[in-house]
Parts: structure tokens; C-alpha cells; sequence
């Protein structure tokens, strides 16, 4: 009978291996293996880059610090709240408020964070309205350990909530009758059973701390952490994937002390040979200290998020607050919305049925088997390793090690993805679980004459059944609001809900982003209600008060194992279906697939061009950030799932140097400077001074007429603007410094500006307008077309156009070097879109950019101006060392 358990555990060992070597090992060394790996060979310089580039150090305290001291709150939050539900004798439904309240979070995309600390305790927040005054500085790392805190807590809170319902409380009357102190039996038979499970919460909620880059872009302001830098080395304004793998490959160091520590406390790991129900003494004190103090946290989680509920049904926060439809209509009336849904709802629903089988075959091979040691540590140091990567290395890890092949672009891809990436929760969850049962069941069962798998399907897995389901809602919840691994994996046909909130970021619609998180919250709730009720009425629960494997009803197993049996063939039937259906494509493959860092204004043109001149239903266009798509320019090269893009012009022609993937345009078109035979301009966008009326009128600030006025100290922590390692935006603010001052005293103005920005230096372009729309400075620097737009739209915004002059990028469109039928088509549109749009996107953008334009007046630039150099790739990175110089470190 040994040698038969040994066998099937291998099997599982041998299956969940094969799955981590393939999706986890390779890619990984290939993230080390580029940032080692130079054209020339094997090298440290890129080490040496950047552990000795300006602020690096810094940033690796700062994440460290920031980290450590978010996950000892969080771990302390939740062990509060997991002990006021299982130890204390307040109300049965203010316990289950508490519990629900505890991984509401959880049920929110991370992407939402950010937004909901600003529009909370903001200048202009709601819960700074309802107070009357700014309660605290949100913008560094008071804003980053209350993100922190509130991303890890449903995390922390379903370990430590899970484990302490297989601590044995019947210790706790041993203790007292021994004569124990309160606090000596605390600390003997609640404590110490929970060293393991506490220190597995404090090292999940710190690396999920230490790699989260959502929370940082959005209040980090200028205390700087690893991922940010992170982020800007793979997906700045310039991308350098290896300087990129050398960070992720530091950000693992930690992991090798968190192992250390795991297997340390494997030590303290208890076992009870079965769970008594007792009940609990009585003590007022406890009670009512426990119940305030964790109903005042649960109010604090959901006044944070109260502001998701109210911002999308008004007319424009914080300065029209009539009631209105209008933004959850124009969501819901997306044409786009209902594909994207349906693509979320299956990647969710595969992920958590594979996802729960390979964490619950991990678990049994470490916590219920007689393996050796060194094949447990195998499984270990994978869930240990999923930790520590970052959800957006390990995208462009798969980017890098499955481009070209069969499984890019497809669900499956996305699937395996998410499995990965969030393994080691649901993998602890359930090692946690398993650990705590008898560990002589089995033994039994043997003797009885069961079996090892009946034993696992007949009893060890009844009594776990809650943790499954559990574990199967964290893998669904999780697949359904994740952005960072998925981002660089989806294809125009394989979309989810996700990418489209990332979509509406890039364009400042944070009204239609709080409604998409209801949608997503919503569907969640639901999801999670109709799991309760499926458990409740399918589910035989069999976890007996006792705890002791006593006799077993083997016909109602049986019948049981029946019901069980057709659930898995119904589920069964749906994998198969929805890999077959979905997961090798997505929609037609005749269709041209358009890739596009557009602003909403060009994008809608586009479209409108394509549909009136017989392009309907002939293509897809999908939407992109300038840093993500150029991730994927770079990494996928030709391979890449576009036929036709339309980007900044400086990177197309760093993806074509490196990666030679555009064809030749083949119509003819005639432009007032020269470009390149690959591409040419679709807009100009050009830089300008942004003001947010009000504040300017209620702080009493002059207004600017030249960024050389920003310096003066009155606008002190009142002015954002980009950082031009994140993106190129900030380079229109640097061009117009450098041409009217030269390097030397544009960086003094520079150094100035930074010093008066303070924590208002944004990773993202649209970063300065979303701060000035919101209220949180007077003054920004960004892009003047969306300036105009808001002010048309009657927002309490204007522009000024700096004396320095309107400097502009341009943006283009190209075709890529396919060979198919679709590169056709694809010339065609480019053309159309060329031909018959460029005359309404001058309504928008009215540079003109080709021979015979004219541009219209009324939206003219003051001081329109072009750098005297070319616009080059080298140009930009001599602009942001220039730019790094000047920030105070």
C-alpha cells in the first residue's frame, strides 16, 4: 500500500513540476539569462548600471521599509479580525460582516486603488469634504501603507481566518484549569499554534507590498520604490528589457530569506488529532474591544471604497454633484463590453478549475504524504518564487519565452498565466488546511481497507471542502480583476475586462472606471453567493465536530461521490468547451487587427474614418498605453498579433531598427518634414501649461505665462508635471526648457520645478491633468488637446501656452511586414485613414503635418515650435539623464 501512495504522489509531484518548469522555471532563467546577456556575451554591466544609477539604493530601502511595515499592520489587522470571529461572542451577523468586509478589496481591481485614496482624502475627497479638512498627506508613504494595507488584508485575513478554524479550542480549558494566565494560554493555544500561518501572512502581504506597481504610480509621488523603477526600466519612455531583468532578478533576493524562514517555522507547525467545539467563556472586555475596534477598521476599508458608489453618479466630481445615469449608461451601451465580459467570465472560470487542482496537489504532496524532504522543498521554493515575482515581469517573461509560439495571443496562455501567478496563496490556503487535520487518517483508512486516493477523495477532501471552495473563489476573484501579467498577453481577441479599465486610465475616464469596478464588484458578489449556495445545497458537509475519523457512512460517501461526479463531468464538459471554443483563438482571424496608443479623440475619429469609407466589421482596434504597446513592439517584433499600429513616431523607429517589421507604404504621401518610408504622421500633439480654475482663484496663485515661472516657490506642491524616464510626454516640457535656455540653465529651471512638484512627479502622461482635474494641485504640464477638450466640456480647466513654445510629438502609422492577405487591407486603411481623417483629427491636433494642410485658427498653439534636432531614441535618453540629474535623490 506504501508503494502504491508513493506512486500516485509522484504523479502529482511529477505533474505539478513539469507545469512550473515549463511556465515558471523557463521563463524566469530567461528573464536571468537577459540580464547577463549582452550581444557580446556574458557580462555584469548591467549589474552595474544599475545598481549604480542615481536613487537606486534608495528606492531598495524605501520598498523594503514601506513593505515591512504594511504587512506587520496588515497581518495585524487580520489576525484582529480572524480572532474576533472565532473567539469571541459578539453577534453572529456582526461577525459576518466583518468577515465579508475583510476581502471586499480583494473583489476590486488593484488598478482602482489609487483612485479610491485620491477621491477619498484628496483635496477634493469625500471623506476630506465630509471633514472639512485634509486629514493626512496621501502622496508618499502614508498613501502607500494605507494602499498596502488595504491590497494584502483579504490575502492575510483568509490564511490566518482559515488556519485558526483547525486550532483546537478545547486547549484553552486545559490551560485555564492548569492555572495559565489569560495572556500565558493567548499566547500557548492561539499564538503559538499560528506562528507558521502569521509569518506565511507577513511574507505574502510583503511581496505583494514589495512588487505592486498600481498603488505607487497613483500616490507615490516622490518616494520612490522598486517597482517604479522597475517599471520604468521595462516600460518607461525607453524600455531596456535588460537593465529591467536585473531589477526583477534583485527583487527575488528577498525570497531566499523568506524561504529560511518558512522552513524555520515548519517547526512550530501543530497538528491536532481532532476540533472541539467549546463553548467560548464570556468576557464583556474582550467582546466589546474586539467588536469596536474591528468594526471601526471594516468602516475605515469601506469608506475608502465609498467613493467608487457615489463619483460615477454624479455629473463631474468634485464640482457638479447632480445625481445622474449618464456615465454608467455610456459604459453598459460599450459595443465592446459584452465580448470583453465573456472573455473575463471564462478566464476566470478555467483559471480557478486548474488553478484549484494544482494547488490542491501540491498541498497534498507537502502536507499528506511520506515524499522525502527534498522533493516538499521543490514545491516550497515554487510557491515561494510565485511571490516574489511581479505580476508584470512575469507577463514579459512569457512574452519573452512564448512569443512565435502557438500559445500567444490565446486564452490559454492568459489561463496558465494567472495559475502561476497567483499560486501561492491558494497553495499555502490549502498546505494550512491539510496540516491541521489528524494526520492518522490515512494510516486508518489503510487498515480499513481504503485506498490512498479513495482516502483523499472519501474523507480528506469533505473535511476541506471549505478551504477548496475558497480557494477556487480567490483563483476566479483574482483572475477576474488582475491587469499586470495579463496586459502584455492579450490579444486584440483575447481582451478582458481588465485591459478595458487600463484603457479608460489612459484617457482620463476615471468616471467610467469606477463604474467598470462596480461591474466587476458586482459580478464578484455574485459569484461568490451562488459558490455559498451551490456549497450549501451540493456539497455533503462532512467535517465532523469531533474531528476524529470515526465510521464512515460508506453508502452516503458513495452517494456523495456520485453528486460529485456528475458536478465534475458538467465542469468537465464546460473546460473542454471553452478551450475548444475559445482557447486557441478569439474572434474572426480574417480581421485586421489595429494596435493603438491613440488618444480617445483620434481613436474615435479612426473609427468613424474606416466605418464611412466600407471598413466596418473588417477590423479590431485595440487601445494602448505608449509604454505598453511599445513593450510588445519590442519583445514581439513581427511576431506580434497587429497588422497595423499607429505610435509614436520615435518608437516605431526603434521597433524597426531593432526588429525590421515594417513594410513600405505604398501610397503616396506628402509630408512637411521627412519621415521614413515605413510610416507616416497621423497627429502632432503639442505641450501646454494646465490650470484648474478653482484652485487657482481659491489658493491666490498668479497665473504662469512660461515654465519659467514655475519655479517660483508660491507654487509649492501646487504644480505636477511627468517624469520623462516614464514617459514622453514629460520630453515636450524638456525640449522647450533646452531650445530657449540651453542644457545648463534648463536644468536649474528644471531642478526647480522638480523641488516645487514634490510628490506630483507622475509616472504617466495623463498623470499632471488627472491631478489638476481632481483638484489635488492648481497646475500641470501635459498634452494641450485634452486641456482644450476638458474646457469645452465646461470642467473648471484652461491652458496656457508657455512663451517657451508648444513643443510636439508626433505619432504615426505603419504596417507591419506580415506576407498575408490582411497586409493588404491593412495598406488600404492606413491610407483611408490618412486621406480621409487627418482632416478631422485637425480639430483636435491642428499642426499640420503634410503638404497643402491649413490649420484652423481658433485652435491654434500661441507658440507653435519644433526642436532644431531630430527626434531620436538617443536624443530622448541624453534628455532623461539630464532630467535625472536635476531630481533631488
Amino acid at each position: 500500500m506504501k508503494k502504491t501512495k508513493n506512486k500516485e504522489i509522484k504523479v502529482i509531484f511529477a505533474l505539478v513540476s513539469i507545469i512550473f518548469i515549463f511556465f515558471l522555471i523557463i521563463p524566469s532563467v530567461r528573464l536571468l539569462i537577459k540580464s547577463v546577456w549582452s550581444d557580446t556575451g556574458f557580462t555584469t554591466a548591467f549589474y552595474r548600471e544599475v545598481c549604480g544609477s542615481r536613487g537606486f539604493l534608495k528606492a531598495v530601502t524605501n520598498s523594503l521599509w514601506v513593505s515591512c511595515v504594511s504587512a506587520a499592520i496588515t497581518t495585524f489587522i487580520a489576525f484582529l479580525m480572524a480572532y474576533t470571529i472565532h473567539y469571541t461572542n459578539i453577534n453572529k451577523y456582526l461577525k459576518k460582516f466583518i468577515q465579508v468586509v475583510a476581502v471586499l478589496p480583494m473583489l476590486l481591481p488593484t488598478i482602482t486603488y489609487g483612485f479610491a485614496i485620491i477621491y477619498s482624502f484628496g483635496k477634493e475627497g469625500l471623506l476630506t469634504r465630509l471633514c472639512g479638512r485634509q486629514l493626512f498627506s496621501i502622496y508618499g508613504f502614508n498613501g502607500l501603507t494605507l494602499g498596502y494595507v488595504i491590497y494584502t488584508l483579504p490575502i492575510s485575513f483568509m490564511l490566518i481566518f482559515n488556519a485558526m478554524g483547525y486550532i483546537d479550542k478545547k486547549y484553552m480549558v486545559v490551560s485555564r484549569i492548569m492555572g495559565d494566565k489569560p495572556l500565558a494560554t493567548f499566547r500557548i493555544t492561539v499564538l503559538r499554534p499560528l506562528w507558521g500561518t502569521l509569518a506565511a501572512s507577513f511574507i505574502q502581504a510583503f511581496f505583494l507590498s514589495f512588487t505592486d506597481f498600481g498603488i505607487p504610480a497613483a500616490v507615490g509621488g516622490n518616494y520612490e520604490v522598486l517597482a517604479s523603477v522597475l517599471y520604468n526600466q521595462m516600460l518607461g519612455s525607453v524600455p531596456n528589457f535588460n537593465n529591467g531583468s536585473v531589477v526583477a532578478m534583485i527583487m527575488l533576493v528577498p525570497s531566499i530569506i523568506s524561504i529560511a524562514i518558512l522552513q524555520y517555522l515548519e517547526r512550530y507547525n501543530i497538528r491536532y488529532n481532532k476540533i472541539s467545539a467549546i463553548e467560548l467563556p464570556n468576557s464583556k472586555g474582550r467582546d466589546w474591544f474586539c467588536g469596536i475596534i474591528s468594526s471601526a477598521l471594516c468602516l475605515l476599508v469601506l469608506s475608502i471604497f465609498a467613493v467608487i458608489f457615489v463619483v460615477p453618479f454624479v455629473n463631474e466630481w468634485p464640482y457638479d454633484l447632480q445625481f445622474t445615469w449618464k456615465n454608467v449608461q455610456s459604459v453598459l451601451q460599450d459595443t465592446e463590453l459584452s465580448n470583453v465580459y465573456v472573455n473575463s467570465l471564462m478566464v476566470a472560470f478555467l483559471t480557478a478549475v486548474f488553478g484549484t487542482l494544482v494547488s490542491y496537489g501540491s498541498a497534498l504532496v507537502t502536507a499528506r504524504s511520506q515524499i522525502s524532504k527534498r522533493m516538499k522543498k521543490v514545491i516550497e521554493q515554487i510557491a515561494l518564487i510565485t511571490n516574489t515575482i511581479p505580476g508584470m515581469v512575469l507577463g514579459l517573461a512569457f512574452l519573452f519565452s512564448f512569443t512565435g509560439t502557438s500559445l500567444q495571443n490565446t486564452f490559454l496562455i492568459l489561463i496558465i498565466c494567472n495559475v502561476v501567478h497567483y499560486f501561492a496563496t491558494p497553495y499555502l490556503m490549502m498546505k494550512e488546511s491539510l496540516a491541521k487535520m489528524n494526520a492518522s487518517w490515512e494510516t486508518t483508512a489503510m487498515l480499513m481497507g481504503d485506498s490512498w486516493l479513495k482516502t483523499i477523495i472519501r474523507v480528506v477532501t469533505p473535511n476541506a471542502v471549505s478551504t477548496i471552495l475558497g480557494v477556487f473563489s480567490y483563483y476566479f476573484i483574482n483572475a477576474m480583476v488582475t491587469i499586470s501579467a495579463v496586459l502584455f498577453l492579450a490579444g486584440a481577441r483575447t481582451m478582458v475586462i481588465t485591459t478595458k479599465i487600463k484603457q479608460l486610465q489612459y484617457y482620463n475616464k476615471y468616471n467610467e472606471i469606477f463604474v467598470m469596478s462596480l461591474l466587476l464588484l458586482l459580478t464578484n458578489i455574485v459569484f461568490k453567493v451562488a459558490l455559498q449556495w451551490m456549497a450549501k445545497r451540493k456539497e455533503e458537509k462532512v467535517h465532523q465536530e469531533s474531528g476524529e475519523l470515526k465510521h464512515v457512512d460508506y453508502a452516503k460517501a458513495a452517494k456523495a461521490a456520485s453528486v460529485r461526479k456528475t458536478i465534475g463531468v458538467v465542469v468537465s464538459v464546460i473546460c473542454i468547451l471553452c478551450v475548444a471554443g475559445f482557447g486557441m483563438g478569439g474572434r474572426n482571424n480574417d480581421l485586421v487587427v489595429i494596435y493603438s496608443n491613440a488618444d480617445d479623440e483620434a481613436i474615435t475619429t479612426i473609427k468613424e474614418t474606416l466605418d464611412e469609407n466600407g471598413y466596418q466589421g473588417k477590423y479590431i482596434l485595440q487601445s494602448f498605453g505608449t509604454s505598453e504597446l511599445g513593450g510588445k513592439l519590442m519583445a514581439e517584433g513581427n511576431k506580434i498579433e497587429a497588422d497595423l499600429i499607429t505610435m509614436s513616431t520615435f518608437y516605431i523607429e526603434s521597433a524597426q531598427e531593432q526588429n525590421q517589421m515594417f513594410t513600405d507604404l505604398t501610397f503616396e504621401h506628402n509630408t512637411l518634414s521627412e519621415f521614413p518610408s515605413y510610416c507616416t504622421p497621423i497627429t502632432a500633439q503639442e505641450g501646454a501649461i494646465i490650470l484648474n480654475t478653482k484652485v487657482m482663484e481659491s489658493q491666490n496663485l498668479p497665473v504662469p505665462t512660461s515654465i519659467k515661472d514655475l519655479t517660483d516657490p508660491i507654487y509649492k506642491d501646487m504644480i505636477s508635471v511627468t517624469d520623462i524616464s516614464s514617459s514622453s510626454t514629460g520630453w515636450l516640457l524638456i525640449q522647450a526648457l533646452v531650445a530657449e535656455y540651453g542644457e545648463e540653465e534648463a536644468q536649474e529651471i528644471l531642478r526647480q520645478i522638480y523641488k516645487n512638484a514634490g510628490p506630483h512627479i507622475e509616472e504617466s502622461g495623463s498623470g499632471p491633468l488627472k491631478k489638476v482635474r481632481a483638484g489635488e494641485v492648481a497646475i500641470g504640464f501635459g498634452l494641450r488637446h485634452q486641456a482644450v477638450a476638458d474646457k469645452e466640456a465646461g470642467l473648471p480647466v484652461d491652458y496656457v501656452d508657455p512663451l517657451e513654445g508648444n513643443f510636439s510629438l508626433t505619432e504615426s502609422i505603419a504596417v507591419l511586414n506580415k506576407d498575408t492577405k490582411r497586409q493588404q487591407i491593412a495598406m488600404e486603411m492606413a491610407e483611408c485613414i490618412i486621406r480621409e481623417g487627418r482632416k478631422a483629427l485637425q480639430q483636435y491636433y491642428p499642426l499640420a503635418v503634410y503638404e497643402g494642410e491649413t490649420s484652423d485658427p481658433a485652435n491654434e498653439s500661441a507658440y507653435p515650435k519644433v526642436f532644431p534636432e531630430p527626434l531620436t531614441v538617443d536624443l530622448l535618453k541624453h534628455h532623461q539623464e539630464l532630467s535625472e540629474q536635476c531630481k533631488d535623490k
